[in-house]
């Protein structure tokens, strides 16, 4: 049964992911949602966490391929992040944190490891201390934003279960 939940959460993960290539526009929207079914499985377990980002990453090598390079250092690699420091931190600060540096490595690998344009023309190829700050600001709000929505997520999950 469990692996059933996460089969469905990496479906919907990957739908959500590709959607920026099947519907441009609104698609651009429902596209960070891919990293709640992941956050969620790895609040629950983070080996199910873990199987549900490889699931995903394989549907969308069917389903969308030019997702794959985005999804496993972006969205994926935050969800991953943020719900396994649920099971190592307490304070939600340390969740936010963790959090944020996961996907500052993401987004800092693709940027100037993989020369991966994923924030545009916006920030050059070379490193600059301005964008390194920048970028984590971002994140730390972003994941500060995704830790807020997954503990009510969580609990709504939660009641509905009981």
């Amino acid at each position: 049964m469990k692996l059933i939940l996460v089969s469905i959460f990496a479906c919907f993960a990957a739908v959500f992911q590709s959607a920026g290539g099947f519907l441009p526009g609104i698609g651009y929207f429902l596209s960070p949602l891919a990293t709640a079914p992941i956050l969620l499985c790895a609040m629950f377990s983070i080996p199910f966490g873990v199987m549900a980002y490889f699931l995903t990453m394989m549907l969308l090598f069917i389903l969308q391929p030019t997702e794959l390079i985005i999804f496993p250092f972006t969205t994926g690699l935050l969800g991953l992040g943020i719900g396994a420091s649920f099971s190592f931190f307490r304070k939600r600060i340390s969740i936010i944190a963790a959090g944020a540096i996961v996907l500052v490595l993401g987004i800092m690998s693709l940027l100037y490891i993989f020369h991966f344009p994923i924030l545009g023309p916006v920030v050059s190829g070379s490193f600059s201390f301005l964008a390194a700050g920048s970028i984590f600001l971002f994140t730390f709000l972003y994941s500060w934003l995704w830790v807020e929505i997954s503990f009510i997520l969580f609990h709504r999950l939660k009641r509905m279960m009981i």
